[in-house]
């Protein structure tokens, strides 16, 4: 099973990013608020576990950044808000990220090009390239972990949504989950595409069986 970075260590590649980004405060604080919303009692797939494993595939990858700092704090936000009873929880991590910016002195730009990388996320259709892809690559990494991790996320999926009853659940997870299986590609850029792909295909077959594969399709939105 993968093992996610210690969140003490989360806080310096925080810092790091808030300063490349231009922003003029230390973000401390911010960056405590984050990793409060992260630790939020209805959080179990969408936690810190899964921003601290978000950050080190991040690191592993940042040379293919193009502004990588921007990358990373887009990762930082890009579930800061999370209510399985909403359907706008990617726009007001994406508001939050970008007011935060806006207010710490980073350039409009940044701001923006922030706010659009976790608007990425919610994986409405395949990003066409650069960091946007880079970044929504990442966060799909969880479909081709291995076995063991990905059967720990999807029984993190289902207590998420524990109020939802069982035929229900089963039903709406393998449409999200054969959305992703019938891509051409789940993995736009190459470098995720040859770790991933292929175990990320293996481990959706396990999950719903052998999909068929249009030539495009996109994720419903929630339960993912």
């Amino acid at each position: 099973m993968n093992t996610a970075p210690p969140l003490a260590a989360l806080k310096p590649l925080f810092a790091t990013a808030w300063h490349d980004a231009g922003a003029r405060t230390d973000g401390t604080a911010l960056c405590e608020a984050l990793l409060a919303a992260y630790a939020e009692l209805q959080r179990h797939y969408h936690s810190t576990q899964h921003l601290a494993e978000c950050l080190q595939g991040f690191e592993a990858v940042r040379h293919l950044a193009q502004q990588p700092a921007e990358v990373a704090l887009a990762l930082w936000f890009h579930d800061a808000v999370y209510d399985v009873q909403r359907h706008d929880n990617e726009a007001q991590s994406a508001a939050w990220a970008r007011q935060a910016l806006t207010s710490a002195g980073a350039q409009p730009d940044v701001a923006e090009r922030v706010y659009e990388l976790v608007m990425a996320t919610q994986h409405t259709s395949a990003p066409a390239a650069g960091d946007a892809a880079l970044l929504v690559d990442i966060d799909l990494s969880i479909l081709g972990t291995d076995a063991q991790r990905f059967a720990q996320y999807e029984q993190q999926i289902r207590n998420e949504y524990a109020f939802v009853p069982e035929d229900v659940f089963r039903s709406k997870r393998k449409e999200v989950l054969l959305s992703f299986a019938n891509r051409p590609r789940i993995y736009g850029t190459e470098h995720f595409y040859a770790a991933l792909e292929a175990r990320a295909r293996a481990n959706l077959a396990r999950a719903v069986g052998s999909p068929r594969r249009p030539s495009d399709s996109t994720a419903p939105h929630g339960l993912r």
